[in-house]
């Protein structure tokens, strides 16, 4: 107990507790609009603007969230108007932002030891300014992801759809693009910037497997990455190695966990469907049986009252759910 009582680590905890929470909150719409890979691609941009706040001598925190923000809706932008598709446009994320950063982080002099600290998280360089940024931003996301989620919901599932029913689709893509930003920096010291989109995809592919609708999903995965950063930065204290790697291999372990489950309890729903000649179930109506009738009692014409379907050569009449169809002078009962 007595890690609880070292001021880093109760920064650490609410700083995960605070990213366990808004990551899956975003990564469930992102996942939802097939994005997974957004947020890494933010984060290597988000490195870009660490190298920038350690250049200039500024909070590379706040340096970071400028530059993602801006990156992530220049972005959107592009893919929205059609000048790039979304796996080019992610493409660009990637690889001029982990190029600029290595440049910048040259010329301003920093070692690998600092890179390493964004990279991969460090408990602690989680300083008390950093904390009131986290908890602003983190609270900031949540707000939005919540307030927002019916809107943000229909964008993601179907954008035609949003735009009929009077959405600003664009502006909302935007807003998406800008929380994702966000959430990184908000995970940049906990999980890091490498891995901080294993934080936003994982916990929702694991409540995938066990929930049936977006707002349990939302909830379970969320209640999912508290778990993992809580128990990840407790562990990796213990052990004494990088919090992040220590949160998504805990993350990852609990979806293999969820997987095992989800697939035993499908397959043991499908064993217990009641078959056609079980009893029914009590309250269920009994469907009613088929009855092969030897003839026709009575002939149909136009005037019979049973609905009339045309077929060219010849006429069909609906009668007690079946389908009689008359042929000249014959009728064909099926």
């Amino acid at each position: 107990m007595t890690m609880f009582q070292l001021e880093f680590m109760q920064r650490a905890l609410i700083a995960g507790l605070l990213t366990g929470l808004s990551a899956p909150a975003i990564g469930t719409y992102l996942v939802q609009r097939r994005l997974s890979l957004m947020g890494d691609g933010i984060g290597h941009i988000a490195i870009t603007g660490v190298a920038l706040g350690l250049l200039t001598g500024s909070a590379p925190v706040l340096t970071a969230i400028i530059v993602s923000i801006a990156g992530a809706t220049a972005i959107e932008l592009v893919r929205a108007r059609g000048k790039a598709t979304g796996d080019v446009a992610l493409a660009l994320l990637f690889y001029g932002g982990i190029a600029g950063g290595v440049l910048l982080i040259g010329l301003a002099g920093q070692g690998a030891a600092t890179l390493n600290t964004y990279l991969f998280g460090s408990l602690t360089t989680v300083s008390q300014s950093d904390l009131y940024v986290v908890v602003g931003l983190a609270v900031a996301v949540l707000v939005v992801a919540i307030g927002l989620g019916p809107q943000l919901f229909a964008v993601c599932q179907d954008e035609e759809f949003a735009r009929t029913t009077g959405l600003r689709v664009q502006l909302l893509n935007l807003v998406i693009a800008v929380m994702a930003a966000v959430t990184v920096t908000v995970a940049m010291r906990t999980v890091g910037l490498l891995l901080v989109s294993a934080l936003m995809v994982v916990p929702v592919a694991t409540a995938q497997q066990v929930t049936r609708s977006f707002r349990s999903t939302f909830i379970t995965a969320c209640v999912i990455g508290v778990l993992a950063c809580l128990a990840g930065i407790v562990t990796s204290y213990n052990a004494n190695v990088a919090p992040g790697a220590t949160i998504v291999v805990l993350a990852l372990a609990g979806f293999v966990v969820a997987a095992t489950v989800g697939t035993l309890l499908r397959r043991r729903a499908g064993r217990a469907r009641p078959l056609a000649d079980e009893e029914p179930e009590v309250g269920v109506p009994a469907p009613e049986p088929h009855v092969v009738s030897a003839g026709h009692p009575h002939a149909h014409n136009p005037a019979c009252g049973h609905k009339k379907v045309e077929h060219g050569d010849h006429v069909d009449y609906v009668h007690d759910g079946h389908l009689h169809a008359a042929h000249g002078d014959h009728w064909d009962e099926h």
